[in-house]
């Protein structure tokens, strides 16, 4: 009896190994009103094997997810997929204030994996207008692809946290107040619409020292709540070598002349270096651009393409 039970014991912990490792035959749903697997987000992403080395697809059916959702760093290769992303919601309400909570653990989403991948998905943090630092979506993972997603929020909404690791924002929606695109990463936002809802910064790039690139911006539009936000900068540096770069953007009215701003700090403008590259609508304005920015010629633009930018040793090049 004892044998037997021990080689039963060993089945059943080779079984619980192998549903680790073994990805699922078809997609994980998510369904709020209980029509699919799970009702929650986390509850599907705890259930994706660690370290799969093939995309999982989640899908998330249209509702509204209250809940702080973490996908850890053993998670990788998960794509969440939503039905439509205005729809389709992820929201918590952490803040700067909240008992012990800090601008790092305020995120509604937190990504510590790697090859993760959202599409049609809204990323919000409900904390109100005047709550301060506010994360809604936080990404920590290198590789990390974003389509057709919504990032919505007030201050501090996109945390892009980690230096050396690569994100992808294409067609995507930004929303914030101040701040609301932060960190340290290198970052490329591809024909993505920033609105902005105060007169604030839209960046605040902590770019580490010696690493090629921070936020790329191509062929965005810079749009604003016009009752709230009518002087608005493209970026101060949250670091001293901060990295930001705008290229062929539409700048509406409400992007002030100077374009950038020191933080209140003269030693930035020897180590940051923002710059753009034939900028256009009411907020282009080269000529009244600070003289420490600086204005790309074609040649110097071509450094900034998706191939250019995540090429190198380890190119990464998202389909």
């Amino acid at each position: 009896m004892k044998i037997f039970l021990l080689l039963a014991g060993l089945s059943a912990g080779l079984g619980a190994a192998r549903a680790q490792t073994t990805p699922p035959t078809g997609p994980l749903v998510v369904a709020a009103d209980g029509s699919g697997q799970f009702r929650t987000v986390q509850a599907a992403i705890d259930a994706v094997p660690n370290q799969a080395a093939q995309p999982v697809v989640i899908l998330l059916r249209k509702g509204t997810y209250h809940e702080k959702v973490v996908v850890p760093t053993l998670k990788m290769h998960i794509v969440l997929r939503g039905e439509e992303a205005a729809a389709t919601v992820i929201t918590y309400g952490d803040h700067v204030g909240a008992p012990g909570i800090t601008t790092p653990t305020s995120y509604s989403v937190l990504v510590q994996a790697n090859d993760f991948t959202a599409e049609n998905v809204t990323f919000e943090n409900a904390a109100g207008y005047s709550a301060g630092q506010a994360v809604a979506l936080q990404v920590e993972g290198d590789r990390a692809l974003f389509r057709h997603c919504r990032m919505v929020g007030n201050q501090d909404v996109l945390f892009l946290a980690a230096g050396g690791s690569r994100q992808l924002f294409q067609d995507c929606f930004i929303e914030g107040t101040t701040d609301f695109i932060f960190g340290a990463s290198t970052a490329v936002f591809d024909h993505c619409l920033i609105r902005s809802k105060k007169n604030s910064f839209i960046t605040a790039a902590s770019t580490p020292a010696g690493q090629a690139a921070g936020f790329v911006f191509l062929n965005c539009q810079l749009t604003a709540d016009t009752t709230l936000a009518q002087k608005v900068y493209l970026g101060r540096p949250w670091r001293p070598n901060a990295q930001v770069v705008y290229v062929q953007c539409d700048l509406g009215r409400h992007i002030v002349p100077a374009g950038w701003e020191n933080w209140r700090n003269p030693e930035n403008e020897k180590t940051a270096y923002y710059a753009e590259y034939h900028s256009t609508g009411p907020g282009a304005n080269p000529a009244g651009r600070v003289p420490w920015s600086h204005q790309l010629t074609a040649k110097e633009a071509k450094r900034y393409t998706l191939k250019q930018v995540f090429g190198g040793r380890e190119a990464w090049l998202p389909k």
